[in-house]
């Protein structure tokens, strides 16, 4: 019983990773359209001075968050890939 988890965990947890990341990749996506739009009708302004210090504020804190993740993330398992592929496939 103990092996089979071993062997069953990474690969669930690379499912679920791989549908969250589908569906956030997708959210930003339909995020960015409707930024576009917004600037095309001139409902916002934006340039790319505020969009560089925007990102340059908000990067650092992605990063520092993404790290704690990694180290938790069993992403060295072949479990935990198929289970990510698949869940980037079809989630």
């Amino acid at each position: 019983m103990g092996v089979l988890l071993v062997l069953i965990a990474p690969f669930l947890i690379g499912l679920l990773v791989g549908a969250i990341v589908k569906k956030a990749f997708s959210l930003i996506i339909l995020g960015a359209v409707l930024v576009i739009v917004l600037i095309a009708t001139g409902a916002i302004g934006l340039t790319y001075g505020e969009l560089f210090n925007e990102a340059l504020d908000f990067l650092p804190k992605l990063w520092s968050g993404a790290q704690g993740w990694l180290g938790i993330l069993p992403y060295s398992s072949i479990g935990f890939l198929i289970g990510l592929a698949l869940g980037l496939w079809k989630g």
